[in-house]
């Protein structure tokens, strides 16, 4: 008997958003929504970008009586003709068009090689979070405006020649934030003059103003300056809190056509090392700040320590029984890093961390060098810097020293089949629970020996979600598990001792297929069920390895590489991106691991173990309560629940993608 169709889901329950609504509808999905600094700031980005194109010599930005907001440059002005394409005047289009612009185009003869813009979705932000937007392009002997309202165009584009004295090019960008969008509607001052100081800092020779407009005649203002030619060296300097232990190391390294990068990426930094006070740690990536570090900041970090390292081996500087980590030579490190990305791949729109891989190899492989020769040249002042390095170490190891003595003296026999890590550090330590001994065999080979743990699983992992707690160690991998571990089974409402625990990190790392997914499960109930404090302590999660490796040859200024991909639609947008910058996909060679054990060593590191390039999630509750939880896991993994699972197949069978 046929069913009577839902009248309330139809063809027509389907709305499509068109041009900047989705932005009105989920802001937060593009931009911080708790003040609107962020849109500022893109409009900001692209003057900057201007400068750094070597196009403006002045960025204004005026605040003013009436709550709007103006950015001045004297760069080349946005082109106001008609798009070739679209038969829209390009100002318009920027303005008003998600994923439009021209920092798209990295070619040689492009608008932009190097720019923080990378989505094309910033200044179209600003504008549908605006109750009004007026843009001016000074160009070409013209003035073009062009008025807006909610994203809309309400004045349509008009120009007119340019007056005596008029400033010849350049862009102004007048915002009237819309408040309905944000927690507050007034600017954080404190952020927005570090950001337009930082900005100076990074363009020297570059004048920046900030002018604040007093009153509601707007005739009494404010004016702050800054333009600064010592650059890094000067801004590092003023800010710290304490006296350097040794002078600032500082330096910059840019890549050239027979380098493996990129002609012109590379980095700026200037680095201080202090016995006290909170260390001061700023980073950018074509100017734009990242708050949250990334890739870059890891690459800094790994020359420092790697030239420190160096200094310290070739002088015999290291105490017996102490072992340096990287934390130890970066621990009392201040820095200022200004990195030069040619397509900088970010952590969400607002741009906050860097994501690029080669990153990491790129700042590092300039850092180390230079710092090795400074260290060597200067051989007192690297003395002073090893000693501080290696007090940290021992101060770190006394520490982990006290936690090791509260621990019984019954330890348990640790399993045969753990290959285990070198360091004691709980805050540094993990342990990967790896599908089979083809994958353990690389992992093994591919690990960072100081700080992570192998252990290698047979098959399945038994279905514990039935299994009383007494019955568990009748199993061999649970035994294994828990005893490498360091913490017994317990329950929900238990206080389990975790003063045992081994492991700051439980990596669950199976293959990216559908048998690895069941692992993941079978494992994931286990530590639910049976060590469900070690999920709500933050010490449980999933590694993600690649399922696809896309080998592309060389485009442009861009030399051959290579790119991996968690899934199908990953797969897509990296081919998408390649066809975009010229390379057809015909040319791209794309491989499929069937599984870890046909990753090496050096693959498995690269892609899944490295924490400078590796996808890992912690495992956490989110918005659901215990009891949410276990019904749905009850669903899934009783034994007497077939029933409950044909219906939730039946419901939710189509959402599936199905892995032959």
């Amino acid at each position: 008997m046929a069913t009577k169709p839902n009248p309330e889901y139809s063809e027509g329950s389907i709305r499509v958003l068109k041009g900047l609504e989705p932005v009105k509808q989920r802001p937060g999905m593009y931009t911080r929504t708790d003040n609107p600094l962020h849109i500022i700031q893109e409009v900001l980005d692209n003057a900057a970008d201007e400068a750094l194109a070597g196009h403006g010599k002045r960025i204004a930005v005026i605040l003013h009586a009436d709550g709007s907001v103006s950015v001045e440059d004297d760069g080349r002005g946005i082109p106001h003709g008609l798009h070739p394409e679209e038969k829209v005047p390009v100002i318009e289009i920027v303005y008003t068009r998600l994923h439009a612009g021209g920092k798209f185009d990295k070619s040689s003869g492009g608008a932009y090689s190097f720019s923080g813009g990378l989505h094309g979705v910033g200044v179209s932000v600003t504008n549908a979070l605006a109750k009004k937007l007026v843009v001016t392009s000074f160009r070409e002997g013209k003035a073009a405006s062009i008025g807006f309202a909610g994203g809309d165009v309400v004045e349509k584009l008009s120009t007119r020649a340019l007056q005596a004295g008029e400033r010849k090019q350049g862009t102004t960008v007048r915002v009237w934030p819309d408040a309905k969008y944000f927690e507050s509607a007034a600017l954080p001052m404190g952020e927005l003059t570090h950001l337009l100081r930082s900005k100076a800092v990074l363009m020297p020779g570059v004048t920046v103003t900030l002018t604040v407009e007093k009153g509601k005649d707007a005739k009494a203002s404010d004016t702050q300056t800054w333009l600064y030619k010592g650059g890094l060296r000067d801004y590092l300097m003023q800010t710290l809190t304490s006296d350097p232990v040794i002078p600032l190391f500082e330096g910059e390294g840019y890549a050239e056509d027979n380098d493996s990068f990129a002609e012109g990426e590379g980095a700026a930094w200037a680095v201080a090392f202090t016995e006290d006070g909170a260390p001061v740690r700023e980073s950018y990536v074509n100017l734009i700040p990242t708050s949250a570090g990334g890739t870059h900041d890891s690459g800094l970090r790994d020359g420092l320590f790697n030239a420190v390292k160096s200094f310290i081996d070739l002088h015999s500087l290291l105490p017996k029984g102490v072992k340096l980590l990287p934390e130890d030579v970066f621990a009392r490190a201040s820095y200022v890093l200004s990195a030069k990305v040619l397509d900088p791949q970010f952590q969400g729109q607002i741009k906050e961390r860097l994501n690029s891989r080669d990153a990491v190899r790129l700042v590092s492989s300039f850092v180390r060098p230079a710092l090795e020769l400074w260290l060597n040249q200067h051989v007192e002042y690297g003395k002073k810097l090893a000693e501080l390095a290696i007090r940290a170490a021992q101060t770190r190891q006394r520490a982990g020293q006290k936690v090791e003595k509260k621990k019984g003296s019954g330890v348990a026999v640790l399993p045969g089949k753990l290959t285990d890590c070198e360091s004691k550090d709980l805050a540094h330590n993990e342990l990967f629970l790896v599908e089979g001994d083809s994958a353990g065999g690389s992992a093994k080979m591919g690990r960072d020996k100081e700080s992570q743990a192998i252990l290698p699983l047979r098959g399945k992992v038994l279905n514990t979600w039935e299994v009383e707690r007494d019955r568990l160690f009748a199993n061999t991998e649970i035994h294994d598990i828990s005893v490498a571990i360091g913490v017994d089974p317990h329950g929900p409402n238990d206080e389990p001792d975790l003063s045992g625990l081994r492991y700051g990190k439980i990596c669950i790392l199976s293959d990216a297929d559908v048998d690895g997914s069941h692992i993941q499960v079978l494992l994931l109930t286990l530590f639910f069920r049976h060590f469900p404090k070690l999920i709500e302590t933050g010490h449980v999660y999933v590694a993600r390895p690649p399922l696809f490796r896309v080998d592309m040859p060389a485009r442009g200024k861009k030399p051959a590489a290579k790119a991996y991909a968690l899934d199908e639609g990953e797969l897509t947008a990296i081919l998408d991106k390649a066809a975009k910058e010229g390379v057809a996909k015909e040319r791209c060679q794309i491989s499929r691991f069937k599984g870890l054990g046909e990753m090496n060593a050096e693959q498995l590191w690269e892609t899944t173990l490295n924490p400078d390039t590796r996808r890992l999630l912690q495992v956490q509750l989110g918005g659901y309560d215990t009891r949410q939880t276990e019904d749905e896991i009850t669903k899934l993994m009783g034994k007497g629940e077939a029933a409950a699972r044909r219906e939730l197949m039946e419901l939710h069978g189509d959402a599936v993608e199905i892995d032959v």
